[in-house]
């Protein structure tokens, strides 16, 4: 009694280190927070697994009792956990795979949970420590048990093509896992999931595994139809495991597209903002104990632009090219992406059909002569020379082949494609001419699309002289991406007003820019003049399709030979085509007709 009284009147009753270990605690440290206690392993095991299945939140603690005598008597704990607002940004997952439940966060709102516990000290070796049990966390906490945080979202909704049908699904997948010392069983998994995953060999396993270190290596996730025929075989390859999860995949494993791969992202933000969330006690052998939550709202299919017939299309278009190729189409009514494709050459590089950076060559006179139209430093039926060679501002441009038609109407000189008569147009502009119109027609600006990374171009201000003379002919510092000229198409076939690209249904695009669109007298000239250059020009390879318009390009890179593009618009449908190393437009044209007679209109958009 005397003892427990002079503890009494100096505070030697643990009581300070009790409030540093929630201290500690609450800034995260929890190695730190458990050296505090009478078994630090133990401790920081339990704490990691409750502050880790709760997701690492804010954290605060309180003792609303006051400290009394945490030596004598364990004192009351109250712990407030900040879930945050749900607004997480999802995982990434494999090859076929999207975010997980478990990585991603729901519906705005803050969201907190308390638990209450109780901790006492105890004085170990001259040294005042926190006596570690479970239930300092929660009373009803036991050994072996851990808090849990969870997402609740209706997987349920699918991702629709414009037509209604299924697109990507959340199904069931079994991720066909390696351990980090299972390297010699890579050949034996490659070939058992070769007939549904034909990329992957037994040398890609081994890369991935060396990147993953010392982590288990998920090798693939597998729909049910593609696990079911080989599980028992892959069980029993030595060191690996076949865990099972739910994601969103495509419905279609044959169809690809850098489109697909952020979808994804859209409709884990769509499922986000009618999300739940539930907090629970998770004892061993017992039924969680709930702390708080919420239920998930339901969330309506999501609807994208894309077609899949026109995929297809598109995608067995470049596929028939032993070059990289890539194909992006868009409907300038509405500025929905309708498709996009890459062959296997292109798809070395990344996404380049949506972020590539290429010269894009002689398309981009449709905006030097825009520009030179808008201006007014040509007319329509302006006659123009048109040289073999021609020196302006100090830089000598040639034509094709050097093609020379003497003094021809501007549209004639467009048709053909003649280097020499935007030479000397575009010495007329000014500045900021170029980029300017570029921007009028979406060339060069940024655009923010739900679901789809991309980038337009680049389109320099050019004072008088070599760097405009090449700019005038899509050479120099003038860069696009297939999707940017395809949007340049599209905007100029929406009545020369930049669309605003979309990929799902309702989520159109919000730009860094919003430019005035150019004037109709010269959207009209410029489609004049491309249904010519697809009649008479250099694009007659396609003068069976239909009512098209559009222009050819060749692009001087380095040393090597020229990329080939080809834009165009017929009905409601905008293209764009590029064909690396191709040396010439040729092989985009006939590309471009190809697509373009398979893929058809668009098909009306199915409704939400």
């Amino acid at each position: 009694m005397v003892g427990s009284g002079c503890a009494a009147l100096t505070g030697d009753t643990g009581a300070d280190e009790l409030q540093e270990f929630l201290s500690v605690l609450e800034r995260g440290d929890l190695a730190g927070a458990a050296a505090m206690t009478t078994e630090p392993a133990a401790a920081e095991e339990a704490l990691t697994a409750s502050v880790a299945g709760m997701g690492y939140p804010a954290l605060s603690a309180d003792t609303p009792d006051g400290d009394r005598r945490p030596d004598r008597d364990p004192v009351a704990v109250e712990f407030t956990w900040d879930l945050g607002d749900g607004d997480d940004d999802g995982a990434e997952g494999d090859d076929e795979a999207t975010p997980s439940p478990t990585d991603t966060g729901s519906e705005a709102g803050s969201r907190s949970v308390t638990t209450s516990g109780q901790a006492g000290t105890v004085k170990v070796d001259d040294q005042w420590k926190v006596q570690w049990e479970p239930t300092i966390l929660d009373s009803r906490l036991v050994a072996g048990g851990y808090l849990e945080y969870a997402e609740l979202m209706d997987y349920d909704t699918d991702i629709l093509d414009r037509t209604g049908a299924p697109l990507m699904q959340w199904t069931p997948v079994t991720a066909v896992t390696l351990a980090p010392d299972a390297a010699a069983s890579a050949d034996a998994v490659a070939q058992l999931v070769g007939s549904a995953a034909p990329t992957i060999t037994g040398q890609s396993i081994r890369d991935g595994m060396a990147e993953a270190g010392d982590q288990p290596y998920q090798v693939v996730g597998l729909r049910p139809s593609d696990i079911d025929p080989i599980r028992e075989q892959l069980a029993a390859v030595p060191g690996v495991t076949l865990p099972e999860r739910g994601d969103l995949i495509r419905t279609d494993r044959e169809l690809s597209s850098p489109a697909l791969n952020g979808l994804s992202n859209a409709w884990i933000e769509a499922l986000q903002a009618s999300g739940g969330w539930s907090a629970d006690i998770v004892n061993p052998d017992a039924e969680p104990i709930e702390l708080g939550g919420a239920p998930a709202g339901q969330v309506d299919d999501l609807t994208s632009t894309l077609q899949i017939s026109m995929q297809q299309a598109a995608q067995s278009a470049v596929d028939g090219s032993g070059q990289a190729a890539s194909i992006v189409a868009i409907q300038p009514s509405t500025g929905g992406i309708l498709a996009v494709a890459q062959n296997s050459a292109a798809d070395q590089q990344g996404p380049v059909s949506l972020e590539g950076r290429f010269p894009p060559g002689s398309t981009f006179k449709v905006v030097t002569t825009g520009a030179a139209l808008e201006s007014g430093v040509v007319g329509p039926e302006e006659i123009v020379p048109c040289p073999a060679q021609i020196t302006v501002s100090g830089r000598t441009i040639p034509n094709n082949d050097d093609f020379a038609l003497g003094d021809v109407p501007l549209e004639t000189a467009f048709a053909r494609s003649c280097n020499t008569s935007q030479a000397v147009i575009s010495d007329r502009l000014e500045p900021e001419a170029m980029k300017n119109t570029a921007a009028q027609l979406g060339l060069g600006v940024g655009f923010f699309v739900p679901g789809l990374n991309n980038y337009t171009g680049s389109v320099p201000v050019t004072e008088r002289g070599p760097g405009r003379v090449e700019a005038a002919i899509g050479q120099g510092e003038v860069l696009a991406s297939p999707f940017g000229m395809a949007v340049m198409t599209a905007s100029l076939a929406n009545n020369g007003r930049m669309i605003l690209p979309e990929l799902i249904s309702g989520m159109p695009a919000v730009a860094n820019d919003s430019p005035e669109p150019l004037p109709q007298t010269v959207v009209d000239t410029l489609r004049r003049y491309m249904v010519q250059t697809v009649q008479t020009g250099t694009a007659t390879a396609a003068n069976s399709v239909p009512g098209l318009g559009g222009k050819t390009g060749t692009a001087e890179v380095g040393n090597g030979p020229s990329h080939g593009w080809f834009v165009g618009s017929t009905g409601d449908i905008a293209v764009a085509v590029l064909i690396e190393g191709a040396d010439s437009s040729g092989p985009a044209v006939s590309m471009a007709a190809n697509f373009l007679t398979s893929a058809g209109q668009p098909a009306p958009l199915a409704a939400g």
